[in-house]
């Protein structure tokens, strides 16, 4: 499908390299904003403007039936999602197609075998890609998470399933932090992503912490650009990337590489996108690597592999 003008479904720095990215290939751009952003710079760059709600991202970028009204004033016919808010959301990439519009994403189907990261555990299970032990699937029942906790052993990690960016991670060593760090994620998600469902994972005490970019077309063509060290991170926010990664030798990124391609391959995948993994660093485990989520979206670290 063609398209001419595109709106931008988010803010600040991510947009603003979409706009410039957008001019440079001949697309008018139209932004969006909240009551906060109506003078930010993404509002200034785009070639319009549509306001769409209140401060808070629940009243503005969060609001599928406000983004899709301001495309619809905007005579926009394309939507790129940006990162955060609603790029994950395959509710949102389906809404965007029924209404006529070009979704400037991966298809829906593939973020909807990967949005759900105890469901992409799964099928990445079923792939032969290695996985830690975990949730089989994402619940807000804190209380049935609290018991399944009991089971899978500590130390654990309690992770949003929807959404990204270290927002809903809490690392609990023990029993006792539990009910303190299921609460606590729970309402960061449901503040960050409008989705406050919550999984859990055994955790690795001494990890790094390594993605692939990946580029893949609608011909079947799957590549990856080498990895990102994410290693260096404060409260599950990665402050520092590193590419290659110092942990990655010629060997083990053959293997990383190969084992991502095979996580989009195996979802049909197209456009950009990260799978994350885990590798464990502790005496003995010989580069051992895990599959832990895949992306459906453009990264804010994808200059640095790219």
């Amino acid at each position: 499908m063609t398209f001419s003008k595109i709106l931008i479904a988010n803010r600040g720095e991510i947009a603003c390299r979409v706009i410039r990215t957008a001019r440079s290939l001949g697309y008018a751009t139209v932004a969006v904003f909240s009551d906060a952003d109506r003078h930010a710079l993404h509002v200034r760059q785009a070639e319009s403007a549509v306001h769409i709600g209140g401060s808070s991202a629940a009243d503005s970028y969060l609001r599928i039936d406000a983004v899709l009204d301001a495309a619809r004033r905007s005579d926009a016919d394309a939507v790129h999602p940006g990162y955060g808010f609603l790029s994950e959301s395959a509710d949102f990439a389906q809404a965007v197609i029924a209404a006529g519009l070009v979704w400037v994403g991966p298809p829906v189907a593939a973020m909807r075998a990967m949005g759900d990261k105890a469901q992409s555990r799964q099928h990445m299970q079923q792939a032969g890609l290695p996985v830690l032990p975990g949730s089989k699937q994402a619940s807000i029942d804190l209380s049935a998470l609290a018991a399944e906790a009991l089971t899978l052993g500590f130390p654990l990690m309690v992770k949003a399933s929807a959404g990204g960016g270290g927002r809903g991670m809490r690392l609990v060593l023990d029993a006792n932090k539990l009910p303190a760090a299921l609460q606590s994620a729970f309402n960061e998600a449901q503040a960050a992503f409008g989705d406050g469902r919550l999984l859990l994972e055994r955790a690795l005490l001494s990890p790094r912490h390594v993605e692939v970019q990946l580029l893949a077309d609608s011909h079947g063509h799957v590549i990856h650009l080498g990895e990102r060290d994410c290693t260096v991170q404060r409260r599950h926010q990665k402050l520092i990337e590193e590419a290659p990664s110092p942990a990655v030798n010629p060997v083990l990124r053959r293997k990383l590489g190969d084992a991502a391609v095979k996580v989009a391959s195996a979802v049909n995948y197209i456009g950009a996108g990260t799978v994350e993994f885990l590798l464990d660093t502790a005496p003995g485990q010989d580069e051992a690597f895990y599959f832990m989520e895949m992306n459906t979206r453009l990264q804010v670290e994808h200059p640095v592999t790219e």
